[in-house]
């Protein structure tokens, strides 16, 4: 039994390899004159506005930049922040009650969206618990570029501080470095392949028309996921790329926090009941199994445990995470399975 688990292990290790090797990252960029425009939905983000728009309005070597702030029904002081940027390129919408079946934050993008006057080149949407570099924009505008695609989603460094968040978080970047091949995702993409992350996401505005808007998504929980899906279905391509060093965010600061967000959309991640029993049984297979049965002396299995370890380590390399926590992989798994079935609740 240990043996197969032991090929597996390293199969995803080899995976993991070649993804670190060929990842896509940033294109340093001089300067970029198209024209951009980042959509920023923000509900209750007082502690958040004030730096998240400071840092979107000194992006550097981007001329032609705007901002839609969208402020989704705040109840708190993130409008009256946001009121003290006396800036001609920020706009601030309040963005009315969604539709029946509407998604807030999907709904407050669409907004936006419609209130756009003359064609971009670009839209951005992004989260305001993320902070940029000052190059974040112009780099990631070069790199789309660059790379000929219609959408890429710059992936975050995932700030990481209390226990939980330490077993959980890294497992975001993780969960795609060792299961996809990238490369071959991006020349040939299909909707089962696609990586898409909505705390930063860059796309051509002719595509996202195309594709049918934030419209297209309006009920779906994982927004993002569906709408990369949206752009391969309407003939599009796009990559996922190392954002860790443009973007971090810190998505969650409490085991409580972390329960109440992946409550809400985890189950979804693997296409209901069948998919999450499926996943269950090789997360166990892959990354509990072998620490228990290395505990017996086995050899296979303490080679089918470093193997596991190995593909988090080579994650954690290319994403900026602790290396210390990957050797704590058995306990993110089994972690990462009681969250998977408490979103079942």
């Amino acid at each position: 039994m240990l043996l197969p688990i032991l090929i597996l292990n390293s199969l995803l290790l080899a995976l993991s390899l070649l993804n670190s090797l060929t990842l896509r990252r940033p294109v340093k960029s001089a300067q970029v004159e198209d024209s951009i425009l980042v959509l920023l939905p923000v509900r209750d983000e007082e502690s958040n506005i004030e730096r998240v728009l400071g840092e979107l309005l000194g992006q550097e070597n981007c001329s032609n930049l705007s901002i839609f702030l969208l402020n989704d029904n705040s109840s708190d002081r993130t409008r009256h922040i946001a009121e003290n940027f006396a800036s001609p390129r920020l706009k601030i919408l309040d963005v009315p009650e969604p539709a029946k079946g509407w998604i807030g934050k999907v709904n407050a993008l669409e907004y936006g969206l419609s209130r756009v006057k003359t064609a971009h080149d670009y839209i951005i949407s992004i989260d305001a618990d993320v902070s940029f570099s000052k190059n974040a924009i112009a780099d990631s505008i070069a790199t789309i570029k660059a790379l000929n695609l219609d959408f890429i989603s710059p992936y975050p460094r995932q700030i990481a501080k209390m226990w939980g968040e330490r077993l959980i978080q890294p497992l975001l970047q993780w969960s795609w470095m060792s299961t996809l091949f990238l490369r071959g995702a991006e020349k040939y993409p299909f909707q089962s392949t696609v990586v898409c992350n909505g705390q930063f996401l860059v796309m051509k505005y002719s595509s996202l028309i195309a594709a049918g808007g934030f419209a297209s998504v309006a009920s779906y929980v994982l927004d993002d996921i569906e709408l990369g899906r949206a752009f391969v279905k309407s003939g599009f391509k796009g990559a996922v790329i190392d954002g860790s060093e443009i973007a971090a965010t810190r998505m969650y600061s409490s085991f409580t926090e972390i329960k109440q967000g992946y409550g809400k959309s985890l189950h979804l991640a693997f296409g209901g009941f069948i998919g999450t029993l499926i996943a269950s049984i090789l997360i166990i297979a892959t990354s509990i199994a072998p620490l228990i049965f290395a505990f017996t002396g086995d050899l296979i299995a303490l080679a089918a445990l470093f193997a596991i370890i190995g593909t988090r380590l080579v994650s954690a390399l290319s994403s900026g995470s602790k290396l210390r926590d990957c050797f704590l992989h058995p306990f993110s798994a089994a972690l990462l399975i009681y969250l998977l079935y408490y979103s079942w609740r």
